[in-house]
């Protein structure tokens, strides 16, 4: 029963739309049909050109991670898989909202917010990747796939190490990795497009130069 309430509590709060409903309110901006179409921070910002609509987006979508486990832990006390069945459902609902034909975020401000409340190690090794990624290629979207696919690989195969590093452990090692894979594979799921994009582009760029150099 503590598995159910934790999942809809995590579902509640990650499925409200910030983005759409703010831009909707203030700019009167269907953000699913604008820039990006993603309903985020980054495309908050750009569509609105207003910083503080971005920031506004992205501190209540880190707050739709924090809640729900910030609730189940007050409820449950620190029992690790209620916690991740509060944010792994947060961000699920975040990345595909019903209230908007499923679409949404793509969830790393909302699982940012609940994973610092108890597995301390993921986003501190998410944030060194990221910025590796991004000083090698420097393109958002390529930081954001190399760091979650890095950070659940890691999460998986050194999971007896980082199982420790929590506020409370998981029963077993393996739970805790497939438990951080199964995030970041949510968060996956909504960069394949986008990282899509930026693939055929460097394609397209690559072909070009050669064709210039010959």
């Amino acid at each position: 029963m503590y598995y159910i309430i934790s999942l809809i509590i995590g579902y509640s709060i990650g499925s409200i739309p910030t983005a759409y409903i703010l831009l909707k309110k203030v700019k009167g901006i269907d953000i699913t049909n604008e820039g990006s179409k993603n309903v985020g921070a980054l495309n908050s910002y750009e569509v609105s050109n207003s910083r503080l609509i971005g920031a506004v987006v992205l501190f209540i979508d880190f707050l739709k991670g924090f809640l729900p486990v910030y609730i189940v832990q007050v409820i449950f006390g620190n029992e690790f898989l209620y916690s991740v069945i509060a944010i792994a459902s947060a961000v699920f609902a975040h990345c595909y909202s019903p209230w908007i034909k499923f679409k949404g975020g793509r969830g790393l401000a909302t699982a940012l917010g609940g994973s610092v409340l108890f597995a301390y190690s993921i986003p501190v090794i998410w944030i060194f990747f990221w910025i590796v990624s991004y000083l090698f290629r420097r393109h958002i979207h390529f930081s954001n796939m190399s760091s979650t696919i890095l950070t659940g690989a890691i999460a998986i195969a050194n999971s007896d190490i980082l199982n420790k590093y929590t506020k409370e452990s998981a029963d077993e090692n393996w739970i805790f990795g497939i438990s951080v894979a199964l995030v970041m594979a949510i968060i996956m799921s909504k960069h394949i497009e986008p990282f899509k994009e930026w693939f055929l582009s460097q394609k397209r760029k690559t072909s070009r130069n050669n064709y210039e150099t010959d």
